[in-house]
């Protein structure tokens, strides 16, 4: 018998993820991360509880430039699975199906994402 050449099969080097599958690994990586964010909160809370020392070591640690930048990142990761739980929700009713939805809705998430973070954000910084 004589042997083909054959082509090897795509791999993440050269294969590119479609949007919507890169919103899919998006999604559950954003869920690990706001389980992830609740632990730091409950712990932030009890500091809280436990007396003023605790709570200032706490605050500081949270108030520090990577403590914001962590409390930044939890922001964009919960309004991001908002967006996408909203996504799904509206599957949940039939629509979206088609591949130019799914992915016109893909870019709306994206953009309550942005807006809700920046809003959010904007809040905050404002009070």
């Amino acid at each position: 018998m004589s042997t083909r050449s054959r082509p090897l099969s795509p791999h993440l080097q050269i294969y590119r993820l479609p949007l919507l599958a890169i919103m899919s690994i998006t999604h559950r990586v954003t869920g690990v991360a706001l389980v992830a964010g609740l632990f730091v909160l409950a712990w932030w809370l009890g500091c809280a509880a436990a007396g003023p020392e605790s709570f200032a070591f706490a605050q500081d640690l949270v108030g520090s430039w990577i403590g914001r930048l962590a409390l930044f990142g939890w922001s964009v990761a919960l309004f991001f699975h908002l967006g996408h739980g909203v996504r799904h929700l509206l599957w949940e009713t039939g629509w979206g199906f088609d591949l130019p939805d799914a992915y016109a809705s893909a870019y709306v998430s994206l953009g309550v994402t942005a807006g809700l973070t920046v809003a959010a954000w904007g809040a905050a910084l404002l009070f």
